[in-house]
């Protein structure tokens, strides 16, 4: 699913060279801003067929903090 979600990630920001792990960081690592981020949770909100409300979205600073959000509730 990491694979998915960084592809994802990356065509969004558009950013294709940049290593994606768990354990990266949206505002520290990949400097995401506000707009981005409602970018990004469009993009897997439409993939995986989930809602990500904006409060739950508040405590996702990590890829990984998406990728268990959206394992639990896909």
């Amino acid at each position: 699913m990491l694979e998915k979600v960084a592809a994802i990630i990356r065509e969004q920001l558009n950013q294709e060279n940049v290593e994606i792990t768990e354990a990266t960081r949206f505002k520290e690592d990949l400097e995401v801003d506000s707009l981005d981020l409602f970018e990004l949770v469009m993009a897997f909100e439409e993939e995986y067929g989930v809602s990500i409300p904006s409060e739950e979205l508040e405590n996702m600073a990590t890829v990984g903090d998406v990728i268990r959000y959206i394992q639990e509730h896909a």
